[in-house]
């Protein structure tokens, strides 16, 4: 079950230390078209806009999250080949520490389909399952945080930051 759900803006990256495990979902922006720098993807383009990457850590999720806000960096996983290129942005990653890994699963559902955001990779960072079609999902237009939390609220607490501004 989901315990709490916290959007943290880069400035407040090292409130994240020493959080547990848990699932997060990194919501980025992109100004202009690009390819992901991997063989894999090299033939997609995404487009300018709004993604959002669903993850997990079973443990030191602080690090995890940490570790993709940096550009610089091995590339390991799917999601290191989007949010180390340049035109990227991540603008906020909200936590839900200690939940199971099957919410991450349902979160990924509920992007593609309550939400209706389209996938712009199939099996984009779902290789450990065939639950979901994708862990990235893409919008033209910014998710209402509001949205998020009008459909986990029996579940969810969110702590916006100081700097946060709902419909912005």
């Amino acid at each position: 079950m989901l315990s709490r759900c916290e959007k943290i803006p880069d400035t407040k990256l090292e409130t994240l230390r020493n959080t547990p495990s848990g699932i997060y979902l990194l919501e980025l922006y992109t100004k202009k078209k690009f390819s992901p720098k991997n063989n894999k993807f090299s033939d997609i383009v995404l487009e300018k806009g709004f993604y959002y990457y669903v993850g997990s850590a079973q443990k030191n999720l602080s690090s995890r999250i940490l570790r993709h806000f940096k550009r610089e960096k091995t590339l390991h996983w799917h999601i290191d080949y989007i949010t180390s290129n340049d035109s990227v942005e991540i603008i906020s990653a909200l936590i839900i520490p200690g939940a199971e890994k099957s919410v991450e699963w349902e979160i990924a559902k509920d992007l593609e389909n309550y939400f209706d955001l389209s996938i712009p990779i199939k099996q984009f960072g779902n290789s450990d399952t065939n639950l979901t079609n994708s862990h990235l999902f893409y919008s033209k237009e910014k998710i209402l945080y509001s949205h998020f939390i009008l459909r986990y609220q029996s579940i969810v607490r969110f702590k916006p930051s100081s700097k946060e501004i709902f419909g912005t």
